[in-house]
């Protein structure tokens, strides 16, 4: 399935206290329970006025419709063409 990386604009992000991370993540996999298996979150990173978000989805459709329900920014959401580490240099 592709990926995706969903760059959400969140003013003090950073600053986000665990309760208020947590309430989110509640939030967004009720959604996704409803969309159904069709798409995954993997995982996010908070940075100081962003997140972003790491899915598995058939489109990108998919995933504006998961911020859309989840009440969710989706500023950009861009498909991975390629997955790099350490070992291309092997």
């Amino acid at each position: 399935m592709p990926r995706f990386v969903v760059e959400r604009e969140v003013p003090w992000a950073g600053e986000m206290s665990d309760e208020q991370l947590k309430g989110t993540c509640l939030t967004s996999c009720e959604v996704l329970r409803s969309l159904g298996p069709d798409i995954q979150w993997v995982e996010s990173y908070v940075t100081g006025d962003k997140i972003y978000c790491i899915y598995l989805a058939p489109d990108e459709q998919m995933i504006r419709r998961h911020a859309e329900q989840a009440g969710l920014p989706a500023d950009q959401v861009n498909r991975v063409t390629r997955v790099l580490d350490p070992t291309v240099t092997e």
